[in-house]
């Protein structure tokens, strides 16, 4: 994520203070040095930061604070608040109108994913909001984005309208509205064509196609990976156009993040959209209130649901509780549980929208992890249907063969067995439990204990050198 770096920063400022019995001017001033430092480096404008630690301390030193119960953590509160405060206090969708076509301009420099950011936003519309667009291929600079509009549409099955590189943008688009109007599309997004850097001619050539259009949004599609030059880029649109939202992609990189803190502060446009992969559906609604949530380590439960929900069968995922809670676990039911983890996404991504479980993340080698679940799945799969429903019965040359079919080995195989026997005994407790009436949290952590069996000594180590740390309380 763009602000893990930042995150790390934050919350070992955060622990330093929660543990506090008494908030006093001293302690709090340590932790807002780091959170000075933090700031900075995470490459946030030097005013933002100012502002930032001054709004701090003026409600840090409140009354209310200052006779809190728990004075450190009404402060990790007040930090919170004024994360979302720089983010945007709440979500900024889409304006959509009430009746005839909502027009969508993407706009943006060459190299910031703006073709991409048009088809994957075309792809919510479809998918979450029942529209019907049509996407209008402006970029009449370079064919290849033409033709990567159009593999992009039918990737999504969207129409694109495009009159190629002999027309210029503006006629495209005049005739490309008019087209959205006779077959009664309901929203049209226009790709524009980008530049290296913010030229005179782009400039104007966007100028007139807003000034046909009137479009009801003007997104910036900015990178997240250029840090502080968001802001520049920003400001630079912002004086050409009314720009009213902007789409950040690369979200997920190894970026500092400090321009997407700064840019809503100094230019006055919310974040709209955030892309966090290359798949089509890697683009998101922004949340600011959820994102400082991730940033503070406090985890994101509502995305994880909804990520959940949009991935799942739910109707499957019933089926297979029910399973579990019968006694039926098998191994057809661990490979829909792998497979149902890899269409959530990376684990350690998972890790970070988990309350307090933050700081794990990083143990998550997810290049690694994505191996082993494809090798655990070769296995199940190389068993034959009876060897799925009872694999409490595999024997050593059945184990041979399912491990020769993987292209594993015997001892993988068995400890793919193992883990599998410790699942089902878990399981098998819980539905039990639940029938007499005795499930508590007691009785959940013993299952727990079961199943942590089946992780590897030096996760259990790491595990352990976390829970001791001093001063970990809430983080």
């Amino acid at each position: 994520m763009a602000f893990d770096s930042l995150s790390e920063r934050l919350n070992k400022a955060m622990r330093n203070v929660a543990g506090k019995g008494r908030l006093t001017d001293a302690n709090m001033e340590d932790m807002l040095k780091e959170v000075r430092l933090a700031l900075l480096e995470a490459d946030v404008n030097y005013r933002i930061v100012k502002d930032f630690l001054n709004e701090i301390r003026e409600k840090a030193r409140g009354e209310e604070v200052l006779t809190s119960v728990e004075p450190g953590e009404q402060l990790v509160k007040i930090v919170h608040d004024q994360i979302v405060e720089l983010l945007g206090t709440e979500e900024a969708g889409i304006n959509f109108k009430e009746d005839g076509i909502t027009a969508i301009m993407m706009v943006g420099l060459q190299g910031t994913g703006k073709t991409t950011s048009t088809a994957k936003i075309a792809n919510m519309l479809i998918r979450k909001m029942n529209r019907k667009p049509l996407l209008i291929a402006a970029d009449v600079i370079r064919p290849a984005a033409i033709d990567q509009l159009k593999t992009l549409g039918k990737e999504i099955d969207a129409e694109v309208f495009s009159l190629g590189t002999e027309v210029n943008a503006l006629e495209t688009v005049r005739k490309g509205m008019e087209y959205a109007k006779q077959n009664g599309f309901d929203t049209v997004m226009i790709d524009t064509a980008g530049r290296l850097h913010i030229d005179e001619t782009l400039m104007n050539e966007l100028k007139d196609i807003n000034e046909l259009v009137h479009p009801d949004e003007i997104l910036l599609t900015v990178d997240a990976m250029t840090g502080q030059d968001i802001v520049n880029v920003a400001q630079a649109f912002k004086e050409a156009l009314p720009l009213t939202g902007l789409v950040v992609t690369k979200f997920d990189g190894d970026s500092r993040g400090g321009g997407v803190l700064s840019v809503k502060k100094i230019t006055e446009v919310p974040v709209k959209f955030v892309g966090e992969g290359e798949k089509i559906e890697d683009m998101d609604v922004f949340h600011p209130d959820r994102m400082a949530d991730r940033i503070l380590g406090m985890g994101d439960i509502v995305s994880l649901v909804e990520k959940a929900q949009e991935k799942f069968d739910q109707e499957e995922t019933e089926k297979m509780a029910e399973r579990m809670m019968n006694g039926q676990f098998s191994m057809n039911d661990l490979l829909k549980q792998f497979e149902m983890i890899e269409k959530m996404g990376p684990l350690g991504g998972i890790m970070k929208m988990l309350p307090g479980m933050n700081q794990y993340a990083g143990m998550m080698d997810d290049a690694k992890t994505g191996a082993a679940l494809k090798q655990t799945k070769a296995i199940i799969q190389s068993m034959t249907r009876w060897e799925r429903e009872h694999p409490e019965k595999i024997r050593s040359t059945m184990k041979k063969r399912i491990a020769r079919g993987s292209g594993t080995s015997v001892d993988k195989v068995n400890k793919l067995l193992n883990q599998y026997s410790r699942t089902k005994k878990a399981m098998d407790t819980l539905g039990g439990m639940q029938k007499s009436g005795n499930l508590n949290e007691e009785s959940l952590q013993k299952m727990a204990d079961q199943m942590q069996g089946g992780m590897s000594d030096e996760m259990k180590e790491k595990m352990k050198k976390i829970q001791n740390q001093k001063n970990f309380r809430r983080f």
